[in-house]
């Protein structure tokens, strides 16, 4: 794991440095606005009190432009940073091997860092098909925080 520094979609800089201090969930996702990433990324809002409440940072990226990711963020009400992976075109979607070449996007792929920054879980999934968020509890769970259960 190596840390990495994108604009969000704000135009704000967010660092992930090696090690974190903090747990962090790296979210890669291929398209703004299309349905199954928005799909996803609703589930992630609609739970994000599970991630707040464990201590645990949520990112999601994509090569969309910064612009297209405040309208994104704005138009579905997400309450967390969107980075853009935009220029140079998938760089940190590669370093995490999700960057899709022959199609240009991030498939999806999701990191699971502790905060000593050591990668603990990955959840992935087809290009079409969305993450199963019990996955994303699974997850939490090797990262050694309090999840909420059922």
């Amino acid at each position: 794991m190596s840390g990495f520094e994108l604009s969000n979609q704000f135009g704000e800089p967010v660092r992930l440095l090696d090690p974190v201090g903090v747990p962090v969930v790296v979210v890669f996702f291929p398209f703004a606005f299309s349905s199954v990433c928005t799909g996803e990324l609703a589930q992630l809002q609609e739970n994000r009190g599970v991630f707040d409440d464990a201590g645990v940072r949520l990112l999601a990226v994509s090569t969309d432009h910064k612009y297209a990711l405040r309208s994104f963020a704005q138009s579905e009400g997400f309450g967390f940073d969107l980075l853009s992976d935009f220029w140079p075109h998938g760089a940190v979607a590669s370093r995490f091997g999700v960057f899709d070449d022959e199609r240009g996007f991030a498939g999806r792929g999701t990191f699971f860092v502790d905060g000593g920054g050591v990668l603990r879980s990955v959840v992935t999934s087809e290009t079409g098909e969305a993450r199963d968020f019990r996955e994303y509890l699974a997850a939490l769970a090797d990262l050694k925080v309090s999840v909420p259960h059922d």
